[in-house]
């Protein structure tokens, strides 16, 4: 049997390296006869940019940029596609892991060092740019980014606004008279991990403000400043930011870059998938074995596990899920994707015990898969489930 291990990153816990390297530790461990290939995947959330520049076989390079509170630091970069394609994690200069607990401010925090890796890119001749946008810090409506690429944010009397995205509540208009020409000519490709729009509800501020720092009444002040942004830029441009789909993605990042730089919003595991080369690594398996940190209903909207599923399915390739946490009862639209879905926490746990203990249970719970693949030589059934 051959088996194709490409599991999503464990949030808090393990990056997909690693995930996938403990589910092929733990089928060596066990009694199955097998050969084992781990493709690791990424869905534009944090740690999708440095997977790419490994699956492609590209380098890394370096440069200086400023952090979501502007203080100097150093970032990188991937190039690949004989350096003709950059590759951003925007994580890497504009990253909640960045920033301590105390100093979560997503009404200050700015994406403006995304956009000088942008602008580092271009330095070197790139034609196209892939930004990862997962894991940010900031709800700002790509103005960083903007900014750092030269467009100018006014108010009524022409100055300059100053602590964005707190201060776009008097922007008035935006200047683009001295930004960068090359980017004009520059392909940008952002991949999403959400599909969530930029306002209301489900938009950047009310879901994705809480998780960056923001209190509620700081919700309501950038759900203000976004607003405003995407009235001023529908003004001037005719595209509503409001309207996209993903435009909510990294704090309206994605609706902003879609709307000024007429950026191409696309499904993170789908393009993540296509550009790595994973139906390739589809012909040879006979199972494939996915992974995250959890699989539910909210899976099938474009997470990690949901595109691998579906491309091995469409192939009639059997697909078995690990998960620190699926539903009690399994929704029959996850079944239709994956044959079984299996708990690797063997019972109750808190969720600080579960993320300590992930490497462990990934190995004790294929290395138990493995055996019992052995033993009945054939498709496994009857795993394991634990109840949300």
């Amino acid at each position: 049997m051959h088996i194709l291990i490409a599991p999503n990153a464990f949030k808090n816990s393990l990056d997909a390296v690693k995930v996938a390297k403990a589910i092929e530790e733990g089928f060596q461990q066990s009694r199955l006869s097998c050969t084992t290939h781990c493709f690791p995947v990424g869905d534009g959330g944090d740690g999708t940019g440095e997977l790419i520049v490994q699956h492609c076989n590209g380098k890394v390079t370096n440069a200086e940029v400023h952090d979501p509170l502007h203080r100097t630091m150093i970032a990188s970069f991937g190039l690949i596609e004989k350096d003709s394609t950059a590759v951003i994690e925007m994580a890497d200069a504009s990253g909640l892991r960045l920033l301590q607990t105390h100093e979560l401010n997503p009404l200050r925090a700015s994406s403006y060092g995304t956009g000088e890796l942008m602008r580092h890119a271009l330095d070197k001749g790139i034609s196209r740019i892939i930004l990862c946008i997962g894991g940010s810090a900031t709800v700002d409506g790509a103005t960083g980014i903007l900014s750092a690429l030269g467009f100018c944010f006014l108010d009524k009397d022409g100055k300059e606004l100053q602590d964005m995205p707190e201060s776009l509540a008097k922007l008035d208009r935006i200047e683009s008279s001295g930004v960068d020409k090359r980017m004009m000519h520059t392909e940008l490709i952002v991949l999403c991990d959400v599909a969530n729009p930029l306002l209301g509800e489900e938009g950047a501020a009310a879901i994705f403000g809480p998780q960056k720092g923001a209190s509620p009444d700081k919700v309501k002040k950038l759900e203000t400043s976004l607003s405003v942004l995407r009235d001023v830029v529908f003004k001037q441009t005719g595209r509503d930011m409001a309207i996209i789909k993903h435009g909510g993605a990294a704090g309206g990042t994605a609706a902003g870059l879609w709307a000024v730089l007429n950026a191409r919003l696309v499904n993170g595991i789908d393009h993540f998938l296509s550009l790595t080369g994973f139906d390739q690594a589809l012909e040879k398996a006979d199972l494939v074995v996915t992974a995250e940190g959890s699989i539910d209903i909210q899976t099938l909207q474009g997470k990690g596990p949901f595109g691998v599923a579906q491309r091995a399915k469409q192939k009639g390739i059997p697909v078995i899920g690990l998960a620190g946490k699926i539903p009690g009862t399994i929704p029959a639209e996850l079944k239709k994707y994956f044959d079984e879905l299996i708990c690797i926490n063997k019972q109750p746990v808190s969720l600080d015990a579960a993320i300590k203990n992930t490497r462990l249970n990934l190995i004790s719970t294929a290395r138990e898969l493995g055996d019992k693949l052995a033993e009945n030589n054939r498709f496994f059934t009857g795993a394991q489930r634990c109840d949300e």
